[in-house]
């Protein structure tokens, strides 16, 4: 791989105790996700791929193609969400200045690579479609994978591509491959998911390709009744049981899941949390179904007749119904705020309004929002998100405080 405008970016270490600088970690990572993706370095003439670092190789957020300028600009224009007015004015700069060749000053950094094989030229036998790759460089998480979106050389957007970087992204990407099949057959009207276009292995990677969702069309504004309306059909779209908590598998689960991290000092407590969560409320009746298992602001799009949802690796059958509305709205505060502890109780307030619009009994609101944070902490520690750098990640400061002083007001 070949550097132009900056040096390599420099390696840093990871330790729960340290804040990763954001910018250093992208950095460090757009490497590993080019060698992953272009793993056979040429002798020869080789297949050779360049890209533009946007907006710099110090904090990378995006790689797209230095050609043609169209497809450029274009992979730019469809990534992410501005989150504010600013944000998007230097995206519409950067669109500009890429469509009129202007870009050199403001994008100087590049990458360009040789290889034998890469993830473009397999895409495009696979897929019998000329696609041109933009890579997406995302924060630091254990669950960070590498994302391509996939462009036809008119600039549309005609797919995204998630490849595995290690065994848990393997994982999640099996499992993301397995409920977008099993939501093709849902009767969804309130929400649209991704169709897999290609799902398969290469050079050790999973690779799942799902066709592109609409989400240059018009956006409309998002009610409290239609999110809430949107998650009840997800969480009734498949079985929905009832039962008391003690008997049910999905405590079961979570008790194997919580000690397999019980070595883990949060995991200790969290081991506790739940152990006192199974005795005062075991003979509690709930309603089970599924849930999104990330259902966020960034992961949809609000349309007039319709809402685009993606990221569905972490969908599951069984769970509390009612645990997408808790997590919607803490990730939705947390992921923004200064204080996560403060973002988690002034959920915490709002739990028997959010809740209200999914039939949990008054009684059953608090116990299923402390077990959607047993469950999220469960996840956290199992993915050592804290040891990737993850924001949230460290939850002896936010998560798990939140939960035992919740348990110890109630007795």
């Amino acid at each position: 791989m070949e550097w132009t405008g900056v040096p390599q970016a420099p390696s840093y270490g990871r330790t729960t105790d340290v804040t990763i600088d954001d910018g250093a970690a992208r950095a460090a990572y757009l490497q590993d996700v080019v060698k992953a993706l272009y793993p056979q370095p040429a002798d020869g003439p080789g297949e050779r791929s360049e890209f533009l670092v946007v907006p710099h190789a110090r904090a990378p957020r995006l790689l797209v193609p230095a050609r043609p300028r169209r497809v450029a600009a274009a992979a730019v224009r469809r990534y992410a969400e501005p989150r504010n007015r600013v944000a998007k004015l230097k995206r519409q700069a950067v669109v500009l200045a890429l469509r009129t060749g202007t870009h050199r000053w403001l994008l100087p950094d590049r990458v360009r690579v040789a290889t034998t094989d890469s993830i473009e030229s397999h895409l495009r036998r696979v897929l019998d479609e000329p696609v041109i790759p933009s890579i997406h460089i995302g924060p630091a998480r254990a669950n960070r994978k590498a994302v391509v979106q996939l462009l036809r050389p008119d600039g549309r957007t005609v797919g995204f591509a998630k490849v595995s970087t290690g065994a848990l992204t393997q994982r999640l990407v099996r499992e993301e491959t397995v409920a977008l099949q099993s939501l093709a057959d849902a009767d969804l009207r309130l929400v649209t998911v991704p169709q897999v276009w290609y799902a398969g292995n290469w050079a050790g990677h999973e690779i799942l390709v799902q066709r592109a969702l609409p989400v240059w069309a018009p956006r409309a504004a998002l009610s409290p009744g239609r999110l809430a309306a949107a998650m009840r059909e997800l969480a009734e779209c498949t079985q929905v049981t009832e039962g008391p908590l003690g008997d049910s598998s999905y405590l079961a689960q979570l008790q194997q899941r919580v000690a397999a991290v019980a070595d883990h000092p949060d995991g200790a407590q969290l081991a506790e949390a739940l152990d006192r969560l199974t005795t005062v409320f075991g003979d509690l009746v709930l309603r089970y179904g599924s849930w999104h298992g990330d259902w966020t602001p960034w992961n949809m799009a609000v349309l007039e007749d319709t809402l685009l949802v993606w990221d569905w690796e972490r969908f599951s059958t069984g769970v509390p119904i009612g645990f997408d509305a808790v997590h919607y709205a803490l990730q939705s505060r947390a992921q923004v705020a200064a204080d996560p502890a403060q973002a988690l109780a002034t959920t915490l307030r709002e739990v028997p309004d959010l809740l209200a619009p999914f039939d949990v009994d008054a009684a059953a609101r608090e116990p299923t929002a402390l077990l959607y944070l047993a469950d999220l902490a469960a996840r956290y520690l199992a993915d050592r998100q804290a040891e990737a750098g993850a924001r949230l990640g460290a939850l002896g400061t936010w998560l798990l405080p939140g939960l035992l002083g919740r348990l110890d007001h109630l007795g």
